[in-house]
């Protein structure tokens, strides 16, 4: 059994990429599962809540999640032509201590895809997060990004993916990264 962890790098109620998330969950290969953590309950980065409480337990559980499974995929949102604080707040959390870095993320497989009402999807978020990723010693799923422009039309209200095109791109990306992360270790 592959598994998968994912997060959804917004916290709007109503997020494209949260939908984006639930999408794939329900596309994942055979043998194969994706679990959705959620970074809500994450504080804002601190060193003097760190040194002086330590880490916080919802970031100490996400990060044995990511440590148990076979890759991470985060579904970004591009905010100002960038990587949302929110996201970038949860990956400075679950990269500390130093010393928890290569159990967390070295060699980790991790996919980017996002989901935007804009014209162009979130490539210029999902280019800004590859210095991240170099830095942690990540294993990024080069074979390709998913890009999602003008989310909008293609969710319905319910946050359901209706857009028969964007199904099967997801589809196809989530098969790929899977068989990336299976045969990464």
């Amino acid at each position: 059994m592959t598994t998968i962890i994912g997060f959804a790098g917004s916290l709007r109620r109503q997020s494209f990429n949260a939908s984006l998330l639930r999408a794939a969950a329900a596309l994942m290969p055979a043998g194969s599962t994706l679990e959705i953590a959620s970074i809500a309950e994450f504080p804002l980065y601190n060193a003097d809540v760190e040194n002086g409480q330590g880490i916080p337990a919802s970031v100490t559980r996400l990060k044995d999640r990511i440590a148990a499974t076979q890759g991470l995929l985060i579904a970004t949102p591009e905010y100002n032509n960038s990587i949302p604080g929110v996201a970038k707040n949860a990956i400075d959390w679950l990269s500390r201590p130093d010393a928890d870095v290569k159990r967390v993320f070295g060699n980790r497989p991790v996919a980017l895809m996002g989901a935007s009402p804009g014209s162009f999807g979130t490539t210029l978020s999902q280019t800004a997060w590859l210095p991240v990723f170099r830095t942690l010693r990540m294993r990024p799923y080069w074979e390709g990004r998913l890009m999602v422009p003008r989310a909008h039309t293609l969710f319905n209200e319910a946050g359901e993916l209706t857009d028969d095109k964007a199904r099967g791109l997801l589809r196809d990306f989530v098969h790929g990264f899977v068989r990336f992360a299976a045969t990464a270790h």
